[in-house]
């Protein structure tokens, strides 16, 4: 048996869209885990352990309001001391603690009623910091639009000082959005030699609120984005990285079938049948003790994916996804597959049988347990730890020794 088959029977997890193995500050799962993935934000200049410490005292466990107010409320103290800072000519500092505000409004609106007022106002707020701190960190980002469908998705472009660095194209999940994947992965990607690309597919970030849901065959919008990467930035067919994260492992499952374009693919992890998770995951919300009231923070979560996915009941949502599914057969472009040992069963097992079964003749499966730090759900517990894992790989790949993007 592997080392990876090991770690799948091993596994523990406890329900089926488990994403951590172990608790680190709330008993809610869901709070826990959006706790943790503004923690492991720090080292690419989001909130610091203490400030994010801070903030934790002032919630009550499972409340979705006292998170929203907060956070919101933080982040209004980061802005408040940004000013002050640009006020005297501080302008890194004021950059910094910009960025900590833009890292508090993201977390705000996490458990805000999803499309809501609130939800909106956060979401407004949090563009507009993270934009000032990229001016005032001198940071050489870009925001720009894809056209698709007659609107427009979202994006966020990092260029390089080197100008032939390859481009890695970075898709999220359902939980994400182009600012907070630069934090995640985009500035330590950048950072490595790559100039990076961040963009809101159709049901990710606001997109929403225009009536724009999570596509079944994703690689249409992956294509729209991959024209407007190559008309506006240069970027060069063969030399495209395209990585996916939670949901995105399906996203890019699907774009590895249909685009040529791609040097290679990348996924933490991959996900081809979504169904599995999403049936799974509702029997066990319908089966759940009737005496057990959902925390506010819970039910806040199964309203967001509601809204992003465009489904009207869990019956709904099902039948929307029922095929979906990538094909491991017809994917031959060199394909990295990353697992957390701690996230979901269903995802671990998905994963390590698309890597089994792709066609690819250059693949690899990379295995992190609780020793790298980096075992739950997209390595939100440790993010430098999959930026290492990606730019290994994508260094061999590409057979290079990239530049300092700073």
């Amino acid at each position: 048996m592997s080392t990876a088959q090991n770690h799948l029977a091993n596994s523990t997890a406890a329900r089926p869209d488990q994403r951590m193995a172990r608790k680190f500050r709330f008993n809610d799962t869901d709070m826990d885990l959006f706790f943790m993935s503004a923690v492991s934000l720090g080292p690419t200049g989001g909130l610091d352990v203490g400030q994010a410490d801070y903030i934790a005292s002032q919630i009550v466990d499972g409340d979705a309001d006292s998170w929203v107010d907060a956070f919101a409320a933080y982040g209004e103290h980061q802005d408040a001391q940004a000013d002050a800072w640009s006020q005297r000519g501080w302008r890194r500092a004021a950059g910094e603690a910009r960025m900590k505000a833009f890292a508090s409004f993201r977390s705000a609106w996490q458990f805000a009623q999803a499309g809501g007022a609130r939800f909106r106002d956060l979401y407004a707020r949090h563009r507009a910091a993270f934009a000032k701190a990229c001016d005032e960190l001198r940071l050489p980002t870009s925001l720009f639009d894809v056209p698709f469908d007659g609107k427009t998705l979202p994006g966020l472009f990092v260029r390089n000082a080197n100008p032939d660095a390859p481009v890695v194209l970075v898709i999220g999940g359902a939980d994400t959005c182009r600012e907070d994947l630069f934090l995640s992965l985009g500035r330590g990607i950048w950072d490595r030699g790559y100039s990076v690309a961040m963009v809101d597919l159709p049901g990710q970030g606001i997109t929403p609120a225009d009536g724009m849901r999570w596509e079944i065959e994703p690689e249409r919008p992956i294509a729209a984005v991959v024209d407007t990467l190559v008309e506006r930035f240069g970027a060069q067919p063969g030399r495209i990285a395209l990585l996916g994260l939670s949901f995105g492992g399906y996203f890019v499952t699907r774009a590895a079938q249909f685009d040529g374009r791609f040097a290679t693919v990348i996924a933490s992890t991959p996900f081809p049948r979504p169904i599995e998770l999403l049936e799974r995951s509702v029997h066990a919300h319908a089966g759940s003790d009737a005496r057990i009231t959902p925390s506010s923070a819970a039910l806040r979560s199964r309203m967001m994916m509601a809204w992003k996915a465009g489904a009207t009941s869990a019956d709904d949502m099902l039948e929307r996804w029922r095929d979906a599914k990538a094909d491991a057969s017809r994917v031959t472009v060199p394909f990295l597959s990353v697992i957390g040992a701690g996230d979901s069963a269903i995802f671990n097992r998905q994963a390590f049988d698309w890597h089994e079964q792709i066609a690819s003749t250059r693949k690899a499966c990379v295995v992190l347990d609780a020793a790298t730090g980096a075992d739950s759900h997209c390595q939100v517990n440790a993010r430098v730890r999959l930026v290492q894992e990606a730019c290994g790989w994508m260094d061999d790949i590409f057979e290079t020794t990239p530049l300092s993007g700073a």
